[in-house]
C-alpha cells in the first residue's frame, strides 16, 4: 500500500513548528544558563570561610550566615520528614484504595486549589494556627508544618500521577503469586514510582528553598545558632529569609550575591541526592 504523500503546506507547517519548537528550547535553555552563571560569577568570589562558618555580631561588626543555613537545612529536613510520608499515603490511598470517585475528585481538586494560593495567606493561617492558636510561637517548627501544607498538594498529585502510570499487569501478577494488596503496593507499585516521588520532593525542596513571606510570618528572622531539635523551638531566618533583610537594609550587593550562590548551590545538591537516591532504588529494583 502506497504511503500518502505530503503537501507541500503541510511540510512546511511542520518545518515552522520544528523550528518554533528548537528555538523556545534554545532561549528556554540559555536564560536558565544565564541566571545560574550570573548569580554564580557575581557571588562566588565574596564567599569565604568565614562567612560560611560564623554568625552574624553586630558588636563587632561581622557578618556570618552560618545560623541560617542551618536554619536551612533544619527546615528542609522536618518539613520532608512530615510531607513525605503523608502525601505519598494519600496517594497511595486515593490510587489503590478509594473507590468513590467523587470524593476523589473533590480531593484532586482541592489538592490543585491549594497548589495556587499565594504564600503569603499560608504565612498567615500558619502564624494565626500555629504561633497563636497551638502556642508554638515563631518557630522553625511552625515554619516547616505551614510548609507542609504548601507542599502536600504537589508531593500528592505527583505520585499519585505516577502511581497511574504502573501498568495494572504489574498488580495482576503479584495478586496471581499469591501477594496481598499492601505487599503489592510496597513490593511491586511503590518501587515502579520512585520517579514520581522523586520528582515530587524536588519541586518541594525547591519550594521550600526559596519560600520567604510564609517563613517571615511563622518562623521569624532571628540569627542564633541551635541544635536541631532546639532550633525547631526557636525562631530563626533561612537563607531567603536573610537574603530578603541583607537586600533590604545592606548596601553590600556582593554579600546578597553571596547568599544567593550558595542558596542556589545548596538547591542544585540536594536536588542532585534526590536524584541519586531515586537512581540507587531503581537499581535496587532491577
Amino acid at each position: 500500500m502506497k504511503k500518502k504523500a505530503i503537501s507541500g503546506s503541510r511540510r512546511a507547517y511542520i518545518l515552522a513548528m520544528r523550528i518554533l519548537m528548537g528555538a523556545a528550547a534554545v532561549i528556554t535553555a540559555a536564560l536558565v544558563l544565564f541566571l545560574i552563571a550570573y548569580v554564580l560569577v557575581k557571588g562566588l568570589p565574596n564567599v569565604s570561610w568565614m562567612l560560611l562558618s560564623t554568625a552574624p555580631s553586630y558588636l563587632s561588626d561581622r557578618i556570618g550566615i552560618l545560623p541560617d543555613l542551618l536554619n536551612t537545612l533544619y527546615i528542609v529536613i522536618a518539613t520532608l520528614l512530615i510531607v513525605l510520608p503523608l502525601g505519598v499515603g494519600a496517594a497511595i490511598y486515593l490510587t489503590e484504595y478509594a473507590t468513590n470517585r467523587r470524593v476523589i475528585g473533590v480531593i484532586e481538586y482541592a489538592a490543585e486549589t491549594l497548589s495556587g494560593i499565594p504564600s503569603i495567606i499560608y504565612g498567615l493561617v500558619g502564624m494565626l494556627f500555629f504561633c497563636q492558636f497551638l502556642n508554638m510561637k515563631t518557630s522553625l517548627l511552625a515554619g516547616a508544618l505551614t510548609l507542609v501544607i504548601m507542599n502536600l498538594p504537589t508531593i500528592m498529585r505527583t505520585t499519585q500521577e505516577s502511581l497511574k502510570t504502573v501498568p495494572q499487569s504489574y498488580r495482576e501478577g503479584a495478586f496471581g503469586l499469591g501477594a496481598g494488596k499492601w505487599r503489592t503496593i510496597r513490593t511491586v507499585v511503590l518501587p515502579s514510582c520512585v520517579d514520581g516521588v522523586v520528582t515530587g520532593c524536588i519541586l518541594s525542596v525547591g519550594r521550600i528553598l526559596g519560600e520567604s513571606a510564609a517563613l517571615l510570618f511563622t518562623a521569624g528572622s532571628a540569627h542564633m545558632l541551635y541544635g536541631f531539635w532546639e532550633g525547631l523551638h526557636n525562631a530563626g531566618a533561612t537563607l531567603t529569609v536573610a537574603l530578603y533583610f541583607y537586600a533590604k537594609e545592606s548596601s553590600d550587593t556582593g554579600l546578597v550575591f553571596a547568599i544567593a550562590a550558595i542558596l542556589m548551590l545548596l538547591t542544585m545538591l540536594i536536588n542532585l541526592a534526590a536524584a541519586l537516591v531515586g537512581s540507587y532504588f531503581r537499581r535496587k529494583q532491577q
